[in-house]
């Protein structure tokens, strides 16, 4: 027994810490407990007299370790695998692995991970953990792990800059690295060397940080991260925005950028050129009162909701996506400069009709969004909104959220329930047939009034 949990306690780093331990399986708590719907398995509290119920977790994909001591165990001897350990290990399904709560000493880390390499992990990730000294890598020069998506979330670590070296050891799985997130760690930098070690990542996360203006350009530098998709940098100490353009401009690949959350402001003299690979801009909840004159040049989505726009003034043929939802906007802007677009969301902003020129092409949109708008209730502003909603497209919110501001019988009504009769919207088309055959009518009389004076006069 004492064997089989031991080859057991190679499912995770948690687990890889506690080889060589000799644990007796009878008598103690079981603390990993198995989601058989979720496939996946929560280990608490891991020790020497708790980890024997880690058997639990064969059959899982997804396996959680929370909280534990692993500091006396930083000194322990690891041996390397025997055969019948290595089979094991590669018999496992787990493909995620989750440590959190937890100090982890990374001199042990160093001795494991390479364990790894026998398993199909393909997802590590660390929450709440303290990382504690320096690891010896060099045990990992030239390993290979199947590793290929690596997350940080609020984390405890020395600086990354200084650390370049260590990092070098571990190249060769670095460069296969797909996925890394680093965030609400506290983060200022990221060196230069560690960016061209990623040559494979094409998805970076470094949302909640404390990364500035100067922190960009020294870690995209030139031959950092060649692959480069998508880059999150919401929840940071960005300002300039001119800055982050230079900072990104040698990412040749960058199709997704996330800068949201930041207080930045534009400069209208720059002259930076965006990547021209970057489609998807998020520039949301960045205090910027008018759209930056300089934007990629094929975007295809752009968010600029939760803003101080007063106006949408830009040309793009290549967008698709325009989302400008709590702004301070009062018209809406020149659908004939989108002429690709499908979807427009200006939901909670001033805008009080819909314009008649604009209102076929709106119709022809997937998806508009206009709700929590002052809207006037006259006849071509609600029977404008109200003709939308029969095409299909007008996105959520429709009914409930589409209310009348004006006029003053109105006010408070939702748009769909004002009243659209032709006698209160056109009524020319009511009274004009009514004069003509007034009219006509008289004519009629005073015909037949003066045949009748001719044939009393005979």
């Amino acid at each position: 027994m004492a064997r089989t949990v031991f080859r057991l306690f190679t499912m995770s780093v948690a687990v890889l810490l506690l080889l060589g331990l000799r644990v007796a399986a009878e008598g103690r708590r079981n603390r990993c407990f198995f989601n058989r719907t979720q496939e996946s398995c929560v280990c608490y509290n891991l020790s020497e007299e708790t980890a024997s119920s880690i058997i639990q977790c064969l059959p899982a994909t997804v396996v959680e370790f929370w909280g534990g001591d692993l500091e006396k165990y930083t000194a322990l001897p690891i041996r390397d695998l025997d055969d019948s350990v290595i089979d094991t290990l590669g018999s496992l399904i787990i493909q995620k692995i989750i440590i959190g709560n937890v100090l982890v000493p990374e001199m042990l880390l160093a001795r494991v991970l390479k364990f790894f390499s026998y398993t199909h992990v393909q997802e590590l990730a660390f929450e709440s953990c303290i990382f504690q000294g320096t690891g010896d890598w060099r045990d990992m020069e030239g390993q290979d792990l199947p590793i290929l998506s690596l997350s940080f979330h609020n984390v405890t670590s020395a600086p990354l800059t200084g650390s370049e070296p260590a990092f070098s050891s571990l190249g060769r799985w670095l460069g296969t690295l797909e996925e890394l997130a680093v965030t609400g760690s506290r983060v200022t930098s990221l060196p230069c060397a560690i960016g061209r070690l990623l040559r494979a990542l094409h998805s970076l996360n470094l949302a909640h940080n404390s990364l500035g203006d100067g922190s960009l350009a020294p870690a995209f530098c030139q031959g950092a991260l060649p692959q480069l998709q998508q880059l999150s940098l919401h929840h940071n100490n960005l300002s300039s925005y001119h800055g982050v353009c230079e900072g990104v401009g040698l990412l040749p690949q960058l199709r997704h950028l996330d800068l949201s959350h930041n207080q930045l402001v534009a400069d209208p003299s720059s002259s930076c050129q965006w990547p021209p690979s970057l489609l998807h801009f998020n520039l949301s909840n960045t205090g910027l009162d008018e759209v930056p004159a300089l934007l990629p040049p094929h975007l295809e989505v752009l968010d600029m909701s939760h803003n101080h726009l007063h106006a949408v003034d830009v040309s793009l043929s290549s967008m698709k996506k325009l989302f400008l939802s709590q702004n301070l906007l009062q018209a809406v802007p020149s659908i004939r400069n989108y002429p690709m677009l499908d979807t427009l969301h200006l939901d909670n902003n001033f805008i009080s009709e819909l314009p008649r020129a604009e209102m076929k092409l709106l119709g022809q949109l997937q998806d508009v969004a206009v709700a929590g708008n002052p809207f006037s209730c006259s006849c071509s502003g609600a029977g404008g909104l109200q003709a939308l909603a029969a095409t299909g497209h007008l996105g959520q919110g429709w009914p409930g959220d589409y209310r009348c501001h004006s006029p003053e019988q109105y006010q408070g009504w939702q748009v769909a329930q004002v009243p659209m009769s032709v006698l209160r919207c056109d009524p020319a088309t009511v009274v004009a047939p009514i004069c003509v055959a007034l009219a006509l009518l008289a004519v009629a009389g005073a015909v037949w009034l003066a045949r009748s004076r001719s044939c009393h006069r005979a």
